[in-house]
């Protein structure tokens, strides 16, 4: 009978099987990875494929289809996959190991460390589950006699209370039964399935047991005249390369038989055993690029990449990539549990003005509403209604890093207040605008959230109407600092500078504030493209812009910023273009 064993893992490395189940559909397809034979896996695992486990190595448990993908009906792949079989994906890796005392496993692994599996997220050291033996045990263990092994028969069971006689194996059972108490039945839960206590059960990501112990022992290397031991107390597999598999005792490396020669017991007995064992590696094993390589079409782009939003996973797929996306969102959202519950794609550009994405949910629950942590500050977020970009989370940590304790900020495109509420931690007062009146609604919401409701004020308006307001109120502060970060056209509203001050005295000093506005551009030279636009939005030609590249959005399409001192002309202006 085989004998299985689970590795020495941490459960919170263990990732859980997940189903995803949908609405049924017609013409539902399942897509099935091609992988190769058993012949071809193993001649491809000697030529081209680099060390390691890989999903071409090994044997599946069952045959497995020679296509890479396949639908239902065995028609084209023009349609949605929307199943994914992660029967698929087990691999089985025959391996030799060598048990050996519990108590030397740390100190062999550390000398043999170049001879064992050293796989990724494997441990070398397997445990023996039941080989376990209490110390309060081993005293009661008969010591051998002339190199006799002990046995259970042989127990010491202690003497009887009244008349001191020893106690043999059915009045010691008797003597337990009226000491111990039986466990408690399990309870079920309401839906019939019964509680399991955490941590105990099988690796969902690996499993390994022994289909053959060795009838060679160690005493072949050792001599003759030397005896197998029988396995008293705790033991461990050490897992050895898979270059040792269908080796024998004698083809081990000379480094490990030294070793064996240093532990052997007494001249007589060895401590070591060489076993056979089969290592599985399942569907949770294998890694989300893994996976996708092997059901996507070959030559296929990998997605791998993608925006988290709180417990919201946001994908820009390909056209290419729509018809494989159910099990695209599967694999992510296997691969990403513990900090992803939604996955969705952006159907279509943001096309609207309130800056809101048509998105499309592929996998998890349908909620968009989530809360993001950035600065130390939380913010309540609808994607369905708002936006939010968090590949800008460093951008806005620079921006942050120029203000000072005496500015005062004026965020025209400000959103659910990234920038607002943690700007309003730093400097003197905040104006921030939005047209949106969902993000003006968590705009306001978060600065409760954030308790920066007295340093922060609201407004709902158009953009240009917004600095015609701030700039023109009497009782406004001065301000200094201008954030513009509305990509798609934000210079397009730098004309609203224009005249600011026209009504005040020049003679009175004025602060001139400082803008900083942000932009596409898809020219050769993009700070020169997106310094004319700005130099045309304010007609004004002579004036420093400091440019700045802050991401490469797509092939050839940067976004920009650039930060300048609003020049004196544009700010005192009359009617009409400066001269």
């Amino acid at each position: 009978m085989a004998t299985k064993f689970n590795l020495l893992r941490p459960r919170h490395d263990t990732l859980h099987l997940f189903t995803l189940s949908s609405p049924p559909r017609p013409a539902a397809k399942t897509l099935r990875a091609a992988f190769p034979s058993s012949s071809a896996a193993s001649a491809l695992s000697s030529s081209i494929l680099p060390y390691g486990p890989s999903l071409h190595k090994g044997c599946p448990p069952f045959a497995i289809e020679s296509t890479k993908c396949i639908s239902n009906e065995g028609e084209s792949t023009e349609n949605s996959y929307t199943s994914l079989d992660e029967r698929w994906f087990t691999r089985i890796f025959d391996i030799s190991a060598l048990r050996v005392p519990a108590d030397l496993c740390y100190d062999l692994e550390s000398r043999f460390r170049a001879h064992l599996l050293n796989w990724p997220r494997i441990k070398n050291i397997a445990r023996v589950p039941g080989d376990e033996i209490d110390d309060e045990l081993k005293r009661i263990l008969p010591n051998s006699v002339d190199g006799a092994e002990g046995n259970l028969a042989a127990l010491n069971y202690g003497k009887a209370e009244r008349d001191g006689e020893p106690l043999n194996a059915v009045l010691y059972r008797d003597k337990l039964a009226g000491t111990i108490s039986r466990p408690k039945k399990k309870k079920n839960r309401d839906d019939g399935e019964k509680r399991f206590v955490k941590g105990v059960g099988k690796n969902d990501m690996i499993f390994v047991e022994v289909i053959e112990e060795e009838d060679e022992d160690i005493s072949r290397l050792l001599g003759d005249n030397i005896k197998r031991a029988k396995w008293r107390g705790s033991t461990r597999l050490l897992l050895l390369d898979v270059q040792y598999a269908l080796k024998g005792i004698e083809e081990l490396p000379e480094s490990i038989k030294t070793v064996l020669k240093e532990h052997d017991v007494d001249g007589m007995t060895s401590a070591f055993e060489l076993v056979k064992c089969k290592l599985t590696l399942f569907y949770d094993y294998w890694q989300m690029n893994e996976i996708l390589e092997a059901v996507l079409p070959k030559g296929m782009t990998i997605p791998t990449s993608f925006e988290i939003v709180g417990h919201i996973a946001h994908l820009n797929l390909k056209d290419e990539h729509l018809p494989y996306k159910k099990v695209i969102a599967k694999v992510i959202l296997d691969r990403n549990k513990r900090k992803i519950q939604t996955i969705v794609n952006k159907i279509d550009a943001i096309q609207n003005d309130y800056r809101s994405m048509e998105l499309e949910v592929l996998a998890g629950n349908h909620s968009l509403a989530t809360t993001v942590v950035e600065n130390g500050l939380r913010f309540h977020v609808d994607l369905a209604t708002v936006y939010w970009n968090s590949r800008l989370a460093s951008e806005r940590q620079r921006l942050l890093s120029c203000f000072t304790r005496n500015d005062v900020v004026c965020d025209v495109f400000a959103g659910v207040g990234p920038i607002a509420i943690s700007a309003a931690k730093i400097v003197k007062h905040v104006y921030a605008n939005d047209l949106n009146p969902s993000a003006v609604e968590y705009l306001e919401r978060n600065c409760v959230l954030n308790k920066i409701k007295r340093k922060i004020e609201v407004y709902n308006m158009d953009g240009r109407r917004f600095i015609e307001t701030v700039f023109s109120c009497q009782r406004t502060h001065s301000i200094t600092q201008v954030i513009m970060n509305l990509a798609n056209d934000a210079s397009e509203f730098l004309d609203a500078f224009k005249g600011i001050f026209k009504e005040n005295n020049r003679d009175k000093e004025f602060i001139l504030p400082r803008i900083h506005v942000y932009g596409f551009s898809k020219a050769l030279d993009p700070e020169f493209d997106f310094h004319e636009r700005i130099r045309i939005a304010l007609s004004e030609v002579a004036f420093e812009v400091e440019m700045r590249r802050v991401r490469l959005v797509a092939p050839g399409k940067w976004m920009l910023c650039a930060s300048f001192i609003l020049p004196e002309r544009v700010a005192y202006a009359k009617a009409g273009p400066v001269s």
